[in-house]
């Protein structure tokens, strides 16, 4: 929000240096993220004095140019080469000397340099008015008063407005202060805190009166939730023409584009005291009637940018006994806006439903001055000060009379809010105690009522235009940021609390896997949550009934909330790989959701996404793609940095992968894995090969807190490792082998690995040879080779009989 500082001292008689207002304005909460200077005319006329034309001949090698000499202060005249037609001896005329730089309508420059034209020096520019940028017009060079003295710098002799606009950072609840009235009553009650005593100045509406009776409008509002207050009047014989230099200075300072006098004063009045206002062409307006409803959905309405929107029935229109003219509090029709040909006006001046506003101007993606305002909430004990305002403003301006009484809506009153504040918790909060004096003097200055005061607090009724102070907390923030939170002293001592948290919290164990998962090369990622309903056809598992829905969608595209983590995830697989980037390992943390019969339900995951490369290019290391067994390789440590162990495997049967796992505890499924199906994949336009994980984190948790510590000394004794070499049927799994060795040999055998596998070449058809090794270890002496062959023996046997399986 941009604030004028010339336009802020119309309200506060303030001499204060740029710096240190804008120093207390942050102080106050209303922070100043920069101050931008203005000037009326670009560059100031620096370097632009006044001329007196001493000789004025023609040019001895050009018809159409004239040599002149001009007198401009100094000790010899300049001798200076012009086109312009009506340049004449005797004439005081702006030059621009030298060094000085010019800036065009478009903000471009150009710079004075000495010349020579046609043979002749030139040592300056005689200036036409749109070249100094104080007119369009380009017919001959600007003639100035004869009384002037030739030297005089041009600046002093135009009035030429200088400012500092202040850049705030307003937060959203300060709607209060959303216009320079707004700012200027916060910098007050920030001066009365120094000492500084200044008055408000409120511009005065006593003048208001009505000149006739002959334009009346009937106002009608059929929705008084959506439009508690409504206000008008109507004003004739108006002349629509450019606003005067004082205006088109104010607005543009802030960044407007002056348009014509009503509708510059009505966006000098929105910014002057924060009411939103609109000015119809009441010859526009059919059968002198406004009304105020909504309308069927699908009513076509075109508003002033020429775009015809599609309404809902929630909007809420302006309207005449025929049709729509305006979109409440967000935007006008084309077809009743204020034109040069309009000679009446109807001045409209509301308060509108701030929820109601705010899902408008979503609906229809509009942001407006006045919706900004509308759905950050305004005083409605504004409305008609701000209508009688604008009303003498145009009438002093435009021209005019006054023709109908003010049209006043207001059913039902507004009542101020009451708060009743202790003394205890002020202090409580704040941490310091300040006099009951300093507080009293601090509301008194924010105009928040004082009603009684006794041993324990205040009694207080809050202003209209505080729609953000309702609590007993809120009132203590307006004092501190009154009184200065840098006034708050730092306490010696430091107060803390231990908290009783157990170690299997949540986002304790986010954070070791998290940390684990990052450091062997996993990049944690944050999805939408809000996703398509196209992707519940990628899928049998994921219903369309089950979707949470939104009931006011951004897009169709985030529309509904997510099933599955799957999807999001290779959304950004897919933008990452589109860019050149194909070794890909991602991790997310996230909840999935679904409406059931029961109700809606959250279910929090862990996904893991991984494809292309497991590690760099590097002469050091052979690059080996990621496979299904890297994978399980992840989720198996994992699994054993949480402590859960030994985890029952099946075959996954889904549509969402061509070939994986799940993982079992019990009858709890805890993770399902495997290769993503390339139908799904094709969707995405992702080409290679993808790994998933999907941990139902809900119940890894329940696991862990289940899971009692163990710990076991370090073997005194040396551990043997055995090797067999196994010839076996081709459809027999390392899990036959692993689960019939366990079954075997339950005492010693501590270890058993898998460490070659052949296929092929000098083997029987339907055979295979599988290269394992054992470890076994008796914790209690050294094992023997007696031991260590009864063992080997026994294993062996189980593997020949259940297997049948023959040694290499």
């Amino acid at each position: 929000m941009k604030i004028s500082y010339n336009w802020l001292k119309q309200f506060i008689q303030l001499d204060w240096e740029t710096d240190k207002t804008a120093e207390l304005l942050t102080d106050l909460g209303l922070e100043v993220e920069g101050v931008e200077n203005y000037e009326s005319v670009k560059g100031g006329l620096k370097g632009v004095v006044v001329g007196h034309v001493l000789e004025c001949v023609k040019h001895p090698n050009a018809d159409r140019l004239k040599l002149t000499k001009v007198d401009i202060g100094e000790d010899e005249p300049a001798q200076i080469i012009c086109g312009a037609p009506n340049v004449d001896q005797g004439q005081k005329v702006p030059v621009a000397t030298i060094g000085t730089t010019l800036y065009d309508d478009k903000g471009e420059t150009w710079k004075i340099k000495k010349g020579k034209i046609r043979g002749e020096t030139s040592f300056g520019m005689i200036c036409a008015e749109d070249e100094l940028g104080l007119g369009e017009s380009h017919d001959g060079i600007m003639i100035l008063d004869d009384a002037l003295v030739p030297g005089t710098p041009c600046s002093e002799v135009f009035e030429i407005e200088t400012d500092a606009v202040f850049e705030i950072g307003l937060t959203p609840n300060r709607a209060d202060a959303m216009s320079h009235h707004g700012v200027a009553r916060d910098l007050k009650a920030g001066l009365l805190q120094k000492d500084i005593s200044l008055e408000l100045i409120t511009p005065s509406v006593s003048s208001f009166h009505v000149d006739n009776r002959t334009l009346r409008m009937e106002v009608d509002v059929e929705d008084k939730e959506l439009c508690p207050r409504y206000c008008g009047v109507t004003i004739s014989g108006i002349k629509v023409t450019e606003s005067p230099d004082w205006i088109k200075n104010r607005l543009k300072s802030i960044g407007l584009t002056p348009k014509n006098n009503v509708v510059d004063i009505t966006n000098y009045v929105l910014h002057e005291l924060g009411q939103p206002l609109h000015a119809f062409d009441a010859a526009k307006i059919s059968g002198n009637k406004i009304i105020v409803k909504t309308l069927e959905k699908g009513t076509r309405f075109t508003t002033l940018d020429d775009v015809e929107r599609e309404l809902h029935e929630d909007d809420l229109m302006i309207c005449d006994a025929e049709k729509p003219l305006c979109i409440a509090g967000v935007f006008g029709g084309e077809g009743s806006g204020v034109t040069e040909s309009t000679s009446q006006i109807f001045l409209e001046s509301a308060y509108f439903n701030p929820v109601s506003v705010r899902k408008t101007a979503k609906r229809h993606a509009l942001n407006t001055d006045a919706s900004f305002r509308f759905e950050r909430g305004i005083d409605i004990n504004n409305t008609k000060y701000a209508l009688l305002r604008a009303a003498l403003l145009i009438k002093e301006i435009a021209g005019g009379t006054i023709s109908s009484d003010p049209e006043d809506f207001y059913p039902k009153k507004f009542e101020d809010f009451q708060v009743f504040l202790t003394f205890e918790k002020i202090n409580s909060l704040i941490g310091q105690n300040i006099s009951t004096d300093t507080i009293k003097s601090i509301l008194s200055s924010l105009d928040i009522k004082i009603n009684n005061v006794t041993e324990t607090g205040i009694g207080l009724t809050i202003p209209s235009y505080r729609v953000d102070v309702q609590r007993e907390v809120d009132v203590i923030e307006e004092i501190l940021r009154v009184y200065g939170y840098n006034n708050i002293e730092f306490t010696q001592k430091l107060n803390a609390s231990i908290a009783s948290v157990s170690r299997f919290e949540d986002y304790k164990l986010q954070n070791v896997v998290g940390e684990q998962l990052a450091a062997i090369g996993f990049y944690e990622i944050l999805a939408n949550s809000l996703t398509t309903p196209k992707y519940m056809e990628l899928s049998g598992k994921h219903k369309e009934e089950h979707n949470v829905e939104m009931l006011n969608p951004l897009s169709s595209e985030l529309s509904v909330m997510r099933q599955s983590m799957l999807f999001s995830g290779l959304e950004a697989l897919s933008y990452n790989i589109n860019r050149k980037s194909s070794n890909l390992k991602f991790f997310e943390f996230g909840k999935t959701y679904h409406h059931y019969e029961s109700g809606r339900v959250e279910n929090k995951h862990l996904s893991l996404l991984i494809t292309g490369d497991q590690n760099a290019e590097s002469w050091r290391v052979r690059t080996e793609e990621s496979d299904f067994f890297y994978l399980k390789g992840v989720i198996d440590t994992i699994l054993e940095r949480l402590g859960i162990s030994t985890p029952k495997s099946e075959p996954i049967d889904s549509d969402v992968f061509s070939e994986g796992l799940h993982y079992k505890v019990g009858k709890s499924k805890i993770v399902s894995f495997g290769l993503i199906s390339k139908r799904i994949l094709k969707h995405f336009d992702i080409k290679q090969e993808v790994l998933y994980a999907d941990f139902e984190w809900d119940k890894v948790i329940e696991l862990v807190e289940k899971q009692q510590i163990s710990f076991t000394p370090i073997p005194k004794y040396p551990e043997v490792k055995r090797d067999l070499a196994l010839l076996i049927d081709d459809k027999v799994s390392f899990a036959d082998i692993y689960n019939i060795a366990k079954n075997s040999e339950r005492k010693l055998l501590k270890d058993i690995n898998l460490f070659d596998v052949y296929e092929g070449k000098n083997l029987p058809k339907g055979k295979k040879s599988y290269a394992v090794s054992f470890t076994l270890l008796d914790e209690n002496k050294t094992l023997t080779d007696k031991q260590i062959d009864k063992v080997m023996k026994k294993l062996q046997g189980g593997f020949e009989r259940q297997l049948g399986a023959t040694l290499r």
